[in-house]
């Protein structure tokens, strides 16, 4: 038997690859251990569900130094995620039926999302994310609840005892979940414990299941598990998500609609309406 064969001795070399080179590609690594390529995405998601790697589109990168607060999160990729925000805000109005109830996640995308929400939109939103009730304070109409409990400054949530409590009696209509990452096989993944035990009782009770992931975001994998594949209606990514990517979450059911390109990177005179694939 070959030495490549053996996952745990692979997993090793993986592990040893990334800390040397910063980032390992798989298709590099199939041909390298001679085995197939989906060996060694099983591999990776492996080691990103044990915090050994962060799981991206073709491969993998070491992991993250650590939790980031939120404060910083918001200051990165803003126009990207604002064209995500604005693309899934419209997808939002579509699905609400007049006086339903939106759950929306926390989450520096989502604090877009709610930005960017049609003031006409009628409907009952609730949060557990202070910055998020902010956001949706000058939305006339809007019915706003936000949930208590102590801040979580990583996840700018209200997280633990009382909010976990307060999310096993609700049945939002809509959840607009955050997420951490999200795989066509895994599903959604979060990085924080408490984090994932309140999306995932939040989002089992939820009707539909909508979410905005950035590129770095897709085919990822991180520790805790949130919801599987099949329980996500609708996934914007950005306008040149790879579509490789793209086939695979379509095929395990999922919609997915691309958002507008940034402002910062639209040519003048190009046309404003949302492309779907």
């Amino acid at each position: 038997m070959s030495l490549m064969s053996l996952t745990p001795e692979r997993q090793t070399l993986i592990r040893d690859r990334l800390s040397r080179e910063g980032r390992v590609l798989a298709s590099e690594l199939a041909r390298e251990f001679a085995v197939s390529e989906d060996t060694i995405r099983r591999d990776l998601r492996e080691l990103a569900s044990a915090g050994l790697c962060r799981r991206v589109y073709g491969g993998a990168l070491p992991p993250a130094p650590g939790l980031v607060p939120l404060r910083k999160r918001r200051e990165e990729a803003e126009e990207r995620k604002r064209a995500l925000a604005v693309a899934l805000a419209e997808r939002i109005a579509e699905m609400t039926r007049p006086n339903a109830t939106i759950f929306i996640d926390a989450g520096s995308t989502n604090i877009h999302v709610a930005e960017a929400l049609d003031q006409s939109l009628a409907a009952t939103v609730v949060t557990h994310a202070p910055a998020i009730a902010c956001a949706l304070a000058d939305k006339p109409a809007l019915d706003v609840v936000l949930f208590g409990g102590r801040v979580n400054r990583h996840t700018g949530a209200c997280l633990g005892a009382v909010s976990q409590r307060e999310a096993e009696a609700m049945r939002p209509d809509l959840l607009v979940l955050g997420i951490c990452g999200v795989d066509a096989e895994i599903g959604i993944t979060a990085q924080d414990y408490e984090d994932a035990a309140f999306k995932r009782e939040i989002g089992a009770r939820a009707g539909a299941v909508v979410a905005a992931a950035l590129n770095e975001k897709l085919a990822s994998v991180t520790p805790f598990p949130v919801l599987e594949p099949g329980r996500i209606d609708t996934l914007v990514v950005e306008h040149d998500a790879p579509p490789q990517a793209l086939a695979e979450f379509e095929a395990a059911g999922i919609r997915i609609l691309r958002a507008r390109p940034p402002l910062t990177e639209r040519p003048a005179g190009a046309k404003s309406a949302r492309k779907a694939s």
